[in-house]
């Protein structure tokens, strides 16, 4: 079972982990952590090593690759050009049958 406990965001948006959750997590003063937004949720997870910063042609890589159909790839190729790139010209792996 999950420690709950609810903390009040500060003035500068810092948000204090009370020491059960710190240490249950094995997060210290110091500790690196990874926070992430999902559906209303921001999900913070310890991290041993510094996060990779992807570029644009790297974050389109992964869009193209990871899409499951047509559809899905259409949408990835669409995002990919907003982004300001050519899809064609993105080292990737598209679904099969596109």
């Amino acid at each position: 079972m999950a420690d709950t406990e609810t903390v009040y965001v500060g003035q500068g948006g810092d948000v204090p982990l009370p020491p059960s959750i710190r240490e249950r997590a094995g997060i210290s003063a110091g500790s690196p952590v990874t926070l992430e937004a999902r559906d209303g949720m921001v999900i913070v997870r310890t991290s041993y090593l510094d996060p990779e910063i992807y570029t644009p042609e790297r974050k389109a890589e992964f869009l193209l690759s990871n899409a499951v159909d047509a559809a899905d790839y259409a949408a990835a190729c669409s995002e990919v050009r907003k982004m300001g790139l050519d899809p064609g010209r993105i080292v990737h792996h598209p679904p099969a049958g596109v």
